[in-house]
């Protein structure tokens, strides 16, 4: 069986994302990178006690076949630009660099739709900056995951985003062909696609 590392596993993403990993009879060993214990005991589950600053100390823990990444924050979370630039590309791609020299074979990690390095929407452009660093590292299988709004209930409380949601639900219906990618998505379907998409890997690229 596969040995899957994964990072943000105490996101809304991630703690999907680490439910399907563990329930997934593909992998014998899930390792989790996080900065406090998740308080979750699973056989397979290995947890590493780290973030940025610490990784490099972690290096030879971090052994395995993927590695699966869904770190990020929002400006208005992490209002210090170089803060939000740690953790959106520069973690991401520090943790890239480190698996693949430990011999870790594919990556799949979520950005963003639009993402793109060329922007002048800090967003996107991180997004687009981190997906070209991780792409220069050459895996043997890049898997690349653009969501749009997403859907579902956070542990914690947004009541801004809720009104969105419910206002996406609509717009989802209008969003037709090619307008399709900005259709918003259930966080766990994010999750369900990358464990998906791992278990079928054939190009080198996918995004």
């Amino acid at each position: 069986m596969k040995k899957a590392v994964l990072f943000g596993a105490s996101g809304f993403i991630g703690s999907f994302l680490l439910e399907e990993l563990l329930n997934s009879t593909e992998y014998g060993q899930v390792t989790v990178v996080v900065r406090r214990s998740l308080n979750i005991i699973h056989p397979k589950l290995k947890t590493l006690i780290g973030d940025y600053h610490s990784l490099t100390d972690l290096k030879e823990n971090i052994v395995a076949d993927e590695i699966f990444i869904a770190l990020g924050t929002t400006l208005k979370t992490t209002p210090n630009k170089g803060e939000y630039y740690q953790t959106d590309h520069d973690y991401p791609v520090l943790a890239s660099k480190i698996a693949k020299e430990a011999g870790v074979k594919s990556v799949f990690i979520v950005t963003a739709v639009g993402a793109n390095a060329n922007s002048k929407i800090t967003y996107v452009k991180t997004k687009g900056e981190t997906e070209r660093d991780i792409l220069a590292l050459d895996f043997d299988h890049t898997h690349i995951f653009r969501p749009s709004m997403l859907m579902g209930s956070r542990k914690e409380n947004r009541p801004l985003e809720k009104s969105i949601q419910k206002i996406w639900t609509v717009v989802n219906l209008i969003l037709i062909e090619n307008l399709k990618k900005y259709r918003g998505i259930e966080g766990k379907d994010v999750a369900k696609s990358m464990v998906k998409a791992a278990a079928n890997q054939s190009e080198k690229v996918k995004i």
